[in-house]
């Protein structure tokens, strides 16, 4: 007898982009108004209070060339055939 499971998965990748161009970089205000930003839409997309305190992998920041990029992935299950 078979002891797997399967599912479908959609990912929606939700990002911030704060300008970084050098030589000078981005200004860390910038960085915070972006940080503050995508902290309250995770908080909404998953259903957090306010003001909660995130998981330190909550969100990612990737450094570009030109950017600097904050995002986090909403995964959300999909009804499919059985395979």
């Amino acid at each position: 007898m078979a002891t797997w499971t399967w599912r479908t998965v959609a990912s929606t990748r939700h990002e911030w982009e704060v300008p970084a161009a050098e030589p000078w970089g981005a200004c860390l205000g910038d960085i915070q108004s972006a940080l503050l930003a995508a902290a309250n839409s995770y908080r909404r997309v998953h259903g957090l209070a306010d003001g909660e305190p995130l998981t330190d992998d909550a969100l990612r920041l990737k450094v570009t060339d030109d950017a600097i990029l904050i995002s986090f992935t909403e995964e959300q299950p999909v009804a499919g055939p059985t395979p």
